[in-house]
């Protein structure tokens, strides 16, 4: 299961407007988030979040994270991206 998508924006509140309009006949409303940084729409158990970004490392167009049961999980799928071809951009781990 996805647990959240984060996509990059360069208008937040415009784009906060949109998706709080576009969503709702859907049921889905904003959850939470912080002014000029981020805003977070719960998506029915899943996360979609707005975030600002001027293109500047090390933040990314698009952003996904799956839920998992566990930290070996994450290193699991982590070693298996990587034999499978991704580029490593980082180890897992919480990103501040």
């Amino acid at each position: 299961m996805i647990d959240h998508i984060t996509i990059a924006v360069s208008d937040l509140e415009k784009s906060k407007r949109f998706y709080e309009r576009a969503l709702e006949p859907l049921g889905y409303r904003l959850s939470f988030g912080k002014e000029a940084v981020f805003w977070t729409f719960d998506v029915g158990g899943s996360l979609f979040e707005i975030q600002h970004t001027d293109d500047k490392p090390p933040v990314t167009r698009l952003h996904v994270a799956f839920r998992v049961q566990s930290r070996a999980e994450v290193e699991a799928f982590y070693r298996a991206a990587l034999e499978a071809g991704a580029r490593d951009n980082g180890a897992p781990g919480p990103r501040p």
